[in-house]
């Protein structure tokens, strides 16, 4: 399997080579790169900060707010019953978001965050 990224003409030709030699019936796939490991650190420092300050006096982990955050912006996250008998969500992987997505789920955390006045520990970080 080849994989190119598209940064530069030469890349751009590399990748129309390769479809031109690929067999017939093979698969072509093009899309968005996947969040960078800085958008996933600064995805992780919100919601330990948003779970600090348990917004409308919900007690909830970082992991447990990052599948309410991954619901409310449109991507299927379930949660099942713990043996415990607490919820933990199972379905939709964060690690599988393309950067335009964690950028949509940084912004809601932001957004989320500053309506409830949940004090930042990263100010000046980028998404």
């Amino acid at each position: 399997m080849h994989s190119v990224v598209l940064a530069s003409p030469h890349a751009r030709a590399r990748a129309h080579a390769l479809v031109e030699k690929a067999p017939q019936g093979f698969v072509c796939k093009i899309h968005e790169p996947k969040r960078t490991l800085e958008q996933n650190d600064f995805m992780w420092s919100l919601l330990t900060d948003i779970s600090v300050a348990m917004p409308m006096g919900r007690r909830h982990t970082p992991d447990d707010w990052k599948a309410i955050a991954m619901n409310a912006c449109g991507w299927e996250c379930l949660f099942i019953e713990g043996i415990d008998g607490r919820p933990f969500p199972i379905g939709f992987r964060s690690s599988q978001l393309t950067k335009s997505q964690m950028s949509t789920l940084i912004e809601w955390l932001l957004a989320f965050g500053a309506e409830h006045g949940v004090v930042w520990s990263n100010q000046g970080d980028e998404n």
